[in-house]
């Protein structure tokens, strides 16, 4: 059972760490919209066929707030792949304030690129908004499909979320097991909690006590090359 970092002062801020807004203020939670990031830069080139791997989220994986697009997840894992001279490229499909319901929409465009590997990191701002579990995990779960009727032979990773006990203890419950199940019905390679060692953390976030610093950015590249790397 994953340990939640938060004291009660953080709790609501967690959860908006992967929600962000799109390009106005939402007056909702207050927070501005971070453009999506660029994609990290390409592998360096060797004889194998280059491959890509989508990483498609919210503001967590767009690396809000963030100096320089290097400084997001999924870029500092393009420079641990490069490390290893392996031929992948990274592509990072994050955008802040992104919903379930959205990225359905969102993803036919991203797979007219060739995708390898793709790695899913959403739901956290349907748990924001209290939207009902059935309805994320529907949303979620006709993602993963559009993603296996493209490209049957790409691999999936599954990035778990969190809601703070405030939430409901049944829906905090629900909302957690959802990723638990999507990742074991999918056969899916599973990270369990992608802010792991960062949520709640002062010095390891923003200013705004909820989106993850360049040093908290590479925690959360830790958590999810632990589960990444084995399948490269």
């Amino acid at each position: 059972m994953l340990r939640f970092h938060y004291t009660m002062l953080l709790l609501p801020a967690l959860l908006v760490a992967a929600c962000g807004n799109n390009q106005n203020q939402n007056k909702e939670d207050g927070i501005s919209n971070a453009k999506p990031s660029e994609t990290a830069p390409v592998a360096t080139e060797t004889k194998a066929e280059t491959q890509n791997i989508l990483f498609f989220g919210t503001s967590l994986t767009a690396g809000y707030g963030l100096d320089d697009p290097s400084e997001a997840y999924p870029a500092l894992i393009q420079k641990k792949i490069d490390s290893l001279k392996l031929s992948y490229k990274v592509i990072n499909g994050g955008l802040s304030g992104e919903t379930s319901a959205a990225g359905k929409r969102r993803i036919d465009w991203l797979l007219k690129q060739p995708v390898s590997i793709f790695v899913l990191e959403l739901g956290a701002n349907d748990g924001l908004r209290g939207i009902p579990i059935n309805e994320t995990e529907a949303n979620l779960q006709e993602i993963i499909n559009k993603v296996k009727a493209k490209y049957p032979q790409a691999k999936m990773v599954l990035e778990g979320m969190q809601v703070p006990p405030n939430m409901g203890a049944k829906y905090s419950t629900d909302f957690r097991n959802l990723f638990v199940k999507l990742a074991d019905k999918n056969n899916m390679t599973f990270v369990p909690f992608l802010l792991e060692n960062v949520g709640g953390i002062a010095r390891l976030n923003q200013s705004d006590g909820i989106h993850p610093t360049a040093e908290g950015q590479k925690i959360l590249a830790e958590n999810v090359w632990i589960q990444l790397k084995p399948v490269l």
